[in-house]
């Protein structure tokens, strides 16, 4: 037999074992071999009453295998989440972790040491912004200030080993003139300070996640999934009040979005998390059509 015959029967004696031993499924599940996320916001009522174990509970049952949170400061429903410390312990007694949350700018601004030392009793090393809240119709001034002052913020946490985020609403969709302020920002924001997390939904303003991950290698380190059937003319009650334009938001897979391009390019842009962003029920179905999709 020659050194080459053995490898080939050795490799194909792994993949066996590993088939009969589950390997397989944990080989070709879950795209790009992340773990399966769910941002809580769309779930913040069971927060909000005080049931946060209940719903670590429920996400972890159907297939859930990280969250993302929103910060107790400026996000009135997870109130209840101060204790970074307890909240850090139920996550983990869960079998669950959580490196991500969303934080308001206003927070940012002026309680940013607050926010950071929350975020580390959690163990969060990534703090996000939804926008930089600085209108729909911004001028190229107000988007030059908004840059500038995120790249402020964005120092200051990487001192205290934090990774800061832009997701992308109203702001970051609008337009100045003929450019989008999402593209501006590309080029505003220090790209040793900011990563991006892309909104999924934004599909039907015409912003499509697979093209921004080619157009902007490794600026991204995760992104928010739903799906969005843009051919349909109702909005659906899937999602929340982020649901933006053409189309109405359904369970991934169920829509327009081409999942295996978008996780292909997620490489090319950096992306290392995402999130399922729908209500309870459409996250079910999401979670259940990416655990079996093949990148």
């Amino acid at each position: 037999m020659t050194r080459r015959e053995f490898v080939k029967i050795a490799g194909t004696e792994a993949i066996v074992a590993g088939m009969v031993g589950g390997g397989v499924a944990r080989l070709n599940a879950n795209p790009l071999g992340l773990p399966i996320g769910s941002q809580t916001w769309p779930h913040r009522a069971m927060i909000k009453a005080g049931n946060f174990a209940g719903l670590l509970e429920a996400l972890k049952g159907i297939g859930v295998q990280s969250i993302e949170l929103c910060s107790p400061i400026d996000y009135e429903d997870f109130s209840s989440l101060s204790d970074g410390k307890q909240v850090r312990k139920l996550i983990a007694d869960h079998g669950l972790t959580c490196e991500s949350a969303h934080f308001g700018m206003d927070e940012l601004r002026k309680r940013q040491s607050e926010s950071i030392a929350w975020a580390h009793d959690v163990g969060i090393t990534q703090m996000v912004t939804a926008t930089l809240g600085a209108g729909n119709k911004p001028t190229l001034d107000d988007v030059k200030r908004a840059a500038d002052e995120y790249n402020k913020i964005a120092a200051v946490a990487a001192r205290a080993n934090i990774q800061q985020g832009l997701h992308n609403e109203g702001f970051e969709v609008s337009q100045v003139g003929e450019q989008r302020t999402y593209d501006m920002l590309f080029g505003l924001l220090d790209p040793s300070l900011v990563k991006f997390q892309f909104q999924m939904s934004t599909i039907g303003l015409g912003f499509v996640a697979a093209d921004y991950f080619t157009k902007y290698p490794g600026r991204f380190n995760s992104m928010h999934v739903q799906d969005v059937d843009l051919n349909a003319k109702h909005a659906s009650t899937g999602g929340d009040d982020e649901d933006q334009g053409r189309g109405a938001q359904v369970p991934v897979g169920k829509g327009s979005i081409d999942w295996v391009k978008t996780f292909q390019a997620a490489r090319t842009g950096g992306v290392k998390s995402y999130y399922v962003e729908q209500n309870m029920e459409f996250t079910k179905q999401s979670v259940a059509f990416l655990k079996n999709l093949q990148v």
